[in-house]
């Protein structure tokens, strides 16, 4: 396959992923935003710029954080990369690059969204609950593209470089949101285990379709150390680091078995899902979860890094 090919493909699949990322931040910030003021002083529409990794770029382009302003920057703006009208843009446009390399399926999927973001132009004209279902629609064209990628493509090295950027760009989110939640969210004059704190880390999972795979697994109230536990080191969930890089080394396993040989981003990949691996929640907590998720992240990006340099330059 050529490496422009393989490019497109990879990230076709990490802008789709990204704008429902950014699509279930906003949700989550909505919901959060919408507690009683009877909470305290909160700073959910600056914890979402955050978890975007979006903050500076905001400043540059608006003056107060107000849900207005942050609404139209996360999911509008042409000056924010990861917009979602941004990603969804990039998406096909990598889409149309790659035409022959897709199925029916996946390119009417993601043009047909094309079209339909055209009909939406900003956040100011849109109500709450207008705003809440175009959310769910970005969450709906993900799903969907995703779900006619795995039913109907062959597995071959085209599949698998998609597999490698949905599984890069979902351990870096999960990642984001996790550590936003803990190191921004929750103000200072609230208590860990509170009744805020109980209802922030409850939406997360809800945003991350993982509060009924919580209570299958643990079967208690909801603890900041048994979330993290899910959504780092539990591989039976489809958002963990653990699962995203379970997925990464299978599938680099299987381009190095196609293309012959292995390389760097085999023996990354290996190293991370082999620490994971033989990796305890209190190990994490004891070194401090902000400190922990900073070098994962910094180590995903190497990551990504060494398959563009392997296969996609």
């Amino acid at each position: 396959m050529l490496s422009r090919t393989a490019n497109s493909l990879f990230w076709l699949f990490r802008y789709t992923e990204r704008a429902d990322f950014i699509a279930r931040i906003l949700d989550a910030t909505v919901r959060l935003a919408a507690l009683p003021t009877s909470y305290g002083e909160r700073n959910e529409w600056e914890s979402a710029l955050e978890a975007a990794g979006s903050a500076e770029i905001f400043r540059q382009h608006y003056g107060a954080v107000t849900e207005d302003t942050v609404r139209d920057f996360l999911a509008f703006s042409p000056h924010n990369p990861s917009s979602i009208r941004n990603c969804l843009e990039r998406a096909r446009t990598n889409a149309r690059a790659v035409r022959t390399a897709l199925t029916l399926e996946m390119w009417e999927t993601i043009n047909g969204a094309w079209l339909e973001l055209k009909r939406h132009r900003n956040a100011a004209d849109m109500s709450r609950e207008d705003f809440a279902r175009f959310l769910e629609w970005v969450k709906s064209v993900s799903l969907d593209f995703d779900g006619s990628a795995y039913r109907t493509m062959l597995r071959n090295d085209a599949y698998y470089f998609t597999r490698l950027g949905v599984s890069i760009e979902r351990a870096d989110n999960t990642a984001r949101i996790l550590d936003v939640k803990y190191h921004v969210l929750l103000p200072p004059t609230e208590r860990v285990g509170g009744s805020l704190d109980y209802f922030q880390w409850t939406t997360i999972l809800r945003e991350v379709q993982a509060h009924t795979a919580y209570h299958w697994v643990y079967r208690e109230s909801v603890k900041p150390w048994l979330v993290a536990d899910l959504l780092i080191l539990n591989k039976q969930m489809p958002r963990s680091l653990a699962c995203c890089y379970e997925s990464l080394v299978r599938h680099l396993d299987l381009m190095s078995d196609l293309y012959g040989r292995r390389g760097p981003a085999q023996r990354h990949a290996s190293d991370c899902a082999a620490r994971l691996s033989s990796m305890r929640i209190e190990e994490v907590f004891g070194r401090g979860l902000h400190e922990w998720v900073t070098e994962f992240i910094i180590d995903n990006n190497k990551l990504g890094s060494a398959i563009a340099e392997q296969y996609l330059t």
